[in-house]
């Protein structure tokens, strides 16, 4: 029997017993936590068990409902279904909305919908008051099927994402219509480049049950994008990317009941560590013919109705449940009972293009059925009123002027006769945004510093602290590993090249005499690559604004746009600022700042202009990877074009931060929504072939251990082989004072002095030979610390910087500047010669020393705090 033809059979699992039916409704009824077991119990309620099941899920329903502010009422969505193409990578055995391209062609259809025909279905969804465009697609076709490929160049897209942002910015602008996108499994970046164009996405898990995918004859096997680790992944790239997002479970294709139970919960803990699941779907599988699974029993209604039950006890009062009413049979009542709040999409124009066969209720019908079951119908829009009444970081600021001009300010509810007309989508200035907020900051950090020590949103904006907690817990105390130090020290001494990871681990744990000895042997190596010179640059740090809704748990610069300390800085006094330093001697300018949603993806463009134009001799060092990409995805841009138009701008370098610890295990605890280790690794490689060369860096002492500063330095080390980019290794000690994840108790607070001297030598050790330049940091760890660092393996001292606000904001009590005789007392303590350098390490300009030594930056008299 081939793969097509077989037929999945449910597995049969073992009646619960009454005893464990009745605990477990005892437990649903007394607001008691469920476990899987409980929940797989509770799946199989039948009769009047699941009666009682239903009437306690209600109750829950009920009370989420008051809380929202819209008790009795049930939601849906009026929209029109827009199937963009057909055409998919994957092979599900039930599916009826994928074709073939042959097929598509016999039939006279393109391999893709084409714009005039999307918006001709979007138009008549409009005049008849539709205010959703569901678009839904196959997973990549063109990865499976030339003919797409072929399709997407013939019209000038790169991909199918390209074509589905494209086509959503022409649904806002010509129809009105707020685009839903379900173009399946979606990577961070995907995310990025859609959340502008579409308030809200979706992608149902359907299942965890890992044996569906893997196993020859299952429903998924032979679909790469049915894995459900990968699935998982992209509700928490979601959640990350603050996209309010749709889910569910397709149940009855084969999954246990305990399967079933698992993947509810799955649901749960994505929902409960970035609250962003906007919705839940229960749907219950169908057989379609010529399908593989044609044989396959229905879901039946019970099964349904416990499975919605037993998904609200799960998820709660404040989740929201859809089951569609078109494969119920007319049995809504029963459904309404069980808990769902909502009835998803309903379409007066369009069919439901996946189950073809079973046509949507009409709406006079659905609104009598719910009165009769006690529920007002009212409509809402594509994304939810929790999201809606939250606005940023949920909403993109492009998309807030479509949303709001259909969405009641007071409910987040649809109005329901608004016009639905087309509305430019457009960046929300035109150009850079002027100055406004705490633009002295940079000063006053010192001798005023910070309004708080936290955000106002400190409980929401970062995910569930809990949740985090937990994820956490295994990195709050550091691991300690026994090793061979003796054989260890002389290999690195003899040939570091050679170090295998067991030993390189037992050096990164060493102390003591071992640690004494580890960092002579990086000194030593220090001695033959860069001989005593302590080098350091004349440069300016310039923030030009904090306002950031990443939700980067480590930061304590971030602010939103209405916090007491935000500010951002107008192109003037940005270049003001590279003019200044330039008058006192710097070579570099070293410009970041947050990710303001205000800010349009040409603005750093704009930036690195502004400082040219003014100053055309300053290297211009700016922008680190995580904003690229928000640059590349705001302009719809590849990362190789953002960079490439940048470095025409007058980009010379960018900075490597931004990779914090490059190990998602980590990262995903540090931050909620920043770029991925592979898209850090991305822009990096993309910015080295493109002769832009950069920094690279390591933020440690947080939630990490040493296992992870080896892999960090190890994907370090690869990197600078194949592309020869990195000027240096920065290390970087967490500050732990403000930063949100210590305050919330879920960070250590800060390395241990150890933990520096084994991470700046064993970083020389194991970068060697391929970066030969290790720079230690005063403004973390001020002169003393920096000067047993160069003692330690590290050659440079960094910048005058002249100002720095970001580890100022977090706590760090080192200052924001030194002068040059500062940066040279530093080298003296070492007992070392100290020589500047540029940004490429090369030589100072004689003009540029002499200007230097001249001023000696001193900034605070010299240069006078700018007006707003």
């Amino acid at each position: 029997m081939s793969d097509q033809d077989a037929v999945p059979q449910t597995q049969q699992t073992d009646r619960p017993t009454a005893n464990a039916m009745r605990r477990a409704l005892k437990r649903a009824r007394d607001g008691v936590a469920l476990d899987v077991t409980e929940a797989a119990v509770l799946l199989q309620a039948r009769g009047a068990d699941l009666d009682d099941l239903t009437a306690s899920a209600a109750r829950v329903r009920d009370a989420g409902l008051e809380a929202a502010g819209r008790p009795g009422v049930i939601t849906y969505s009026k929209s029109v279904f827009i199937p963009l193409t057909r055409l998919c990578r994957d092979k599900c055995h039930y599916c009826t909305f994928v074709t073939v391209p042959g097929k598509l062609r016999r039939a006279g259809h393109g391999m893709f919908m084409s714009p005039d025909e999307v918006l001709e279905v979007a138009r008549k969804g409009a005049e008849l008051g539709c205010k959703e465009a569901l678009i839904t697609l196959g997973d990549k076709p063109e990865d499976r099927w030339p003919e797409a490929r072929e399709w997407l160049d013939a019209h000038g897209y790169d991909d199918t994402i390209a074509y589905v942002r494209a086509i959503s910015i022409r649904i806002l602008e010509e129809t009105g219509l707020l685009p839903h996108l379900n173009p399946g499994v979606l990577s961070w970046t995907d995310f990025q480049r859609l959340k502008p164009v579409a308030p809200s996405m979706g992608m149902m898990l359907e299942t965890t049950a890992e044996r569906l995918w893997s196993e020859p004859g299952m429903p998924h096997h032979g679909s790469p994008d049915k894995e459900p680790a990968v699935r998982l992944r992209v509700l928490e790239d979601a959640g990350r990317s603050s996209v309010p997002f749709t889910s569910g479970l397709l149940i009855g294709i084969g999954e246990t009941y305990e399967e079933r139970a698992d993947s509810l919960f799955a649901l749960r803990r994505t929902a409960r560590s970035y609250h962003g699941i906007q919705e839940l779907i229960i749907q219950n599988f169908r057989a379609k013919p010529d399908t593989a699974m044609r044989g396959m029993p229905d879901a039946d209604l019970d099964d349904l109705v416990a499975t919605v039950a037993v998904a609200r006890h799960i998820m709660g009062p404040s989740g929201n449940l859809q089951a569609p009413p078109n494969l119920v049979d007319g049995e809504y009542t029963r459904l309404i009972g069980a808990g769902i709040d909502d009835w998803g999409g309903v379409s007066p124009v369009t069919i439901d293009h996946v189950n073809p066969e079973k046509p949507w209720p009409k709406l006079e019908e659905l609104s009598e059925q719910s009165a009769q079951a006690g529920f007002e119908l009212r409509e809402r829009l594509c994304v939810y009123p929790e999201f809606v009444t939250r606005g940023e970081p949920w909403l993109d600021p492009r998309l807030l002027p479509h949303v709001r001009a259909l969405a009641d300010p007071d409910t987040g509810l649809a109005i329901a006769d608004a016009p639905v007309v087309g509305r430019p989508w457009q960046e929300p200035d035109e150009g850079y945004v002027a100055s406004s907020g705490r633009t002295d900051l940079h000063r006053t950090i010192d001798t005023e510093g910070r309004t708080s020590d936290r955000r106002d949103d400190f409980d929401e904006v970062y995910g569930d602290w809990e949740a985090l907690r937990e994820q956490a817990a295994p990195g709050m105390v550091p691991s300690r590993i026994d090793g061979d130090v003796r054989e260890a020290l002389a290999v690195a001494a003899d040939d570091p090249t050679k170090l295998t990871d067991e030993q390189a681990l037992a050096l990164l744990h060493a102390d003591g005499p071992a640690l004494d000895a580890l960092c002579k042997v990086a000194d030593d190596i220090r001695r033959t690559v860069n001989g005593d010179d302590v080098t350091y640059i004349v440069t300016r740090n310039i923030n030009f604004t904090n306002v950031c809704y990443t939700g980067c748990r480590f930061c304590a610069f971030a602010q939103r746009r209405t916090d007491a300390d935000a500010y951002t800085l107008s192109l003037d006094q940005v270049a003001d600022r590279a003019q200044q330093a330039w008058e006192v001697g710097a070579v570099e300018v070293c410009m970041q700042g947050g990710i303001h949603p205000d800010l349009p993806g040409t603005a750093y463009f704009d930036i690195a202009k502004a400082v040219k134009e003014r100053v055309p001799g300053m290297h211009v060092h700016a922008f680190s990877p995580m904003e690229v990409v928000n640059g590349a995805t705001r302009t719809g841009m590849s990362i190789r074009e953002w960079l490439t138009a940048a470095k025409e701008a007058g980009l010379d370098s960018i900075p490597g931060t931004a990779a914090e610890i490059l190990d998602d295990e980590v990262r995903w605890i540090l931050t909620k929504g920043k770029l991925p280790t592979a898209t850090w690794i991305e822009v990096v490689r993309t910015a080295h072939e493109l002769g832009i060369r950069s920094s690279s860096t390591m933020m440690y002492g947080h939630v990490d251990q040493p296992r992870h500063w080896l892999g960090h330095l190890r994907t370090l080390a690869g990197i600078q082989q194949e592309t020869g980019g990195f000027t240096e290794f920065v290390t970087l000690p967490f500050i732990h004072t403000n930063a949100p994840v210590y305050l919330a108790g879920i960070a250590r607070p800060g390395p241990t002095t150890r933990d520096n001297r084994a991470v700046t030598a064993m970083a020389r050790v194991l970068l060697h030979p391929h970066i030969p330049n290790i720079q230690t940091s005063w403004v973390k760890l001020g002169t003393e610390g920096a000067a047993e660092m160069l003692r330690s393996g590290a050659n440079d001292l960094g910048g005058t910087l002249m100002e720095e606000t970001i580890s100022r904001m977090a706590g760090s009590s080192y200052g924001s500047y030194k002068s040059v005789k500062d940066l040279i007392a530093v080298a003296d303590a070492a007992g070392r010669p100290a020589k500047p350098r540029t940004t490429l390490y090369g030589a100072v300009p004689e003009e540029r020393v002499r200007a230097a030594a001249a001023s000696d930056g001193h900034l605070p008299e010299l240069l006078p705090v700018l007006e707003d």
